[in-house]
């Protein structure tokens, strides 16, 4: 089962390298992870994605709790919440194929940010399925680069 996992920390060194060795010590692969500071620079978010069986990964959460600069966990599993992914992605493109290439980005409302003799780089912002569905357009058109944040989640209304 797939699970977002949302760890608010204290903003010192070190804390991300004993968050992921709890992970990588239990022989889960971690999908998706995204830092960034919160709104008090103190406090970062780490939004981590992995799958995995409910009852391992509720030990994994007890253990992250009991972390000395942990301020909380919460896996968003039964919870209702707004993901998204960002890719930066380069792909090959002259002036033959560059109207089919932008066609396909405005569709998936993704932004140009940079074009060259023979590339365009194209930001798309959504859910991890749109972002997949986006490169599998892109494949044919030979991706040269892919840059991806990882996932990041927060829950829907006042909580």
């Amino acid at each position: 089962m797939k699970h977002t996992i949302s760890v608010q920390v204290e903003n010192k060194f070190g804390v991300l390298a004993r968050i992921s060795g709890l992970f990588s010590a239990r022989g889960y692969n971690i999908n998706s992870l995204a830092v960034g500071e919160t709104e008090d620079p103190e406090i970062s978010r780490i939004t981590i994605v992995v799958h995995g069986d409910e009852s391992v990964l509720e030990q994994v959460t007890k253990q992250l709790n009991k972390l000395p600069d942990v301020i909380k966990v919460k896996d968003f599993l039964n919870s209702d919440i707004i993901k998204r992914d960002l890719i930066l992605i380069k792909v090959s493109a002259n002036k033959k194929v560059r109207p089919e290439i932008i066609e396909i980005a405005t569709i998936f409302r993704a932004k140009i940010v940079d074009v060259a003799k023979e590339s365009i780089t194209i930001e798309v912002t959504g859910d991890e399925d749109k972002v997949s569905a986006f490169m599998d357009l892109m494949r044919p058109y030979k991706i040269k680069e892919i840059v991806r944040t990882g996932v990041i989640a927060i829950e829907r209304g006042g909580k």
